[in-house]
């Protein structure tokens, strides 16, 4: 959402909630260009050597595994360049601990007869000289990409003990001349895939619990209207087209209904609705705005933004509704909750003297971090490792996405070529 748009609070949020980003005039392409800033503690040296076979495949694996890695925040890059090995080599660890490495990942790329791709690594502790071990993929050229995902999977898990994230997908919302497009891609921004395309607005793309399904809100019809959409088979379904704006719809955690703001009453208010579409069921009897519902991890609250104080700011209440008690008290301007898989965290933007700026807060203990110094910031989402968070936002005068560690040290961006792109949204372990 723009900044002028924010302003105008009042009137927003009776049309249409907080999403309306990309009715400004932008441009974009799919694939993205990954810049890493940024220097975090404690960082993990490794070394990633090119991958023997790799200069004939369509994909160069050791790069893709290397950006990963340090987009992650946790890992330092040490050079690998000069290296032959493969996945049956047992390296000179001396030699790597001279680089400064602590380990190494190393392997091979090779056709097979039936047109498929063979991709073999190794992990390696050059401090203990250990094989910390292995895997094989055979993919087809299209999930080269994959293939390199996971192998960073296996060397995040492998080295820090939390699960890896970099085989999940992103979704969000770009704008060329008047053609709208919501795209899944890898969650580094590459290999983008177009879900839908239309010449009216799409906003607010809501990942399902399985990763299956994607909500969103479309403008087609000349006014919001809530859908979801198959992404194996691009099929969709109608969920929410009452009178007035249908908009911000969110998952439960089982996957069976949604949570949407529905203005069918004369006001923007949350109601639940089955998955499958049907008559919704109001949550709150309230005369306020209240939008942007989010389920907590476990299902049992709903995290919303309501001006009931007077001003924008994040409430809760359960699930089945009932009695909401306020979240936010740091600032007078907060909305965009987004909570994190593990339950811990809520990130979420604050107008700071007139900059919108990504926050977190530990919700266990209310503490509050400011993890970003820019002034537009929009639409933050947890990785579901709820180590990293993508976000919109705008640099020298475009709009791209970024992704931050939670202490704000590590930041990618992952920017058009030459254009700008909006909503992300995070998409969760496939099951």
């Amino acid at each position: 959402m723009t900044v002028n748009r924010l302003l105008r609070w009042p009137v927003l949020l009776r049309i249409v909630g907080f999403g309306l980003a990309l009715l400004a005039s932008v441009t974009a392409q799919a694939q993205f260009r990954v810049d890493v800033a940024g220097i975090g503690l404690n960082q993990l040296p490794i070394a990633v050597s090119a991958f023997r076979g790799e200069d004939a495949a369509p994909q160069k694996i050791a790069a893709i595994v290397q950006a990963d890695l340090e987009r992650s925040g946790q890992f330092r890059a040490v050079d690998g360049a000069g290296a032959a090995l493969d996945e049956l080599s047992r390296p000179d660890v001396t030699v790597w601990r001279q680089r400064g490495a602590d380990s190494l990942v190393s392997g091979s790329v090779s056709r097979l007869a039936d047109g498929r791709y063979d991709v073999r690594f190794r992990l390696w502790d050059v401090v203990r000289a250990q094989d910390l071990g292995g895997q094989s993929y055979a993919v087809t050229q299209g999930d080269l990409r994959l293939a390199a995902h996971r192998i960073a999977d296996f060397v995040y898990e492998k080295l820090t003990g939390d699960k890896g994230a970099f085989s999940t997908r992103i979704a969000y919302v770009t704008k060329a001349a008047q053609r709208y497009q919501l795209w899944v891609a890898d969650a580094d921004g590459e290999n983008a895939q177009s879900a839908l395309a239309s010449p009216e607005p799409i906003i607010s793309p809501a990942w399902s619990p399985n990763g299956s399904q994607l909500a969103y809100v479309s403008f087609e019809s000349r006014k919001p209207v809530v859908y979801s959409h198959d992404v194996a088979s691009g099929k969709r379904r109608l969920i929410a087209n009452f009178k007035g704006s249908n908009s911000a719809p969110a998952w439960s955690h089982d996957g069976r209904t949604l949570a949407v703001t529905l203005s069918r009453d004369g006001g923007s208010q949350l109601f639940v609705i089955d998955a499958n579409g049907g008559e919704p069921r109001r949550l709150a009897q309230s005369s306020s705005i209240d939008t942007e519902p989010v389920y907590s991890p476990d299902g049992r609250l709903i995290y919303f933004v309501s001006d009931r104080g007077g001003a924008p700011q994040i409430y809760r209440m359960p699930a089945v509704g009932g009695n909401a008690e306020r979240v936010t008290f740091t600032g007078s301007y907060n909305i965009s909750p987004a909570l994190s898989p593990d339950g811990r965290w809520l990130a979420y933007i604050s107008r700071v003297n007139g900059a919108f700026r990504l926050h977190l807060m530990e919700l266990a203990g209310g503490g509050v971090t400011a993890l970003t110094d820019s002034s537009a910031d929009e639409s933050p989402s947890f990785a579901p490792n709820s180590r990293l968070i993508v976000y919109a936002t705008q640099q020298q005068g475009r709009e791209v996405l970024m992704t931050t560690t939670l202490d704000g040290r590590i930041k990618a961006r992952l920017s058009g070529q030459s254009g700008n792109i909006r909503e992300p949204d995070w998409g969760p372990y496939p099951r």
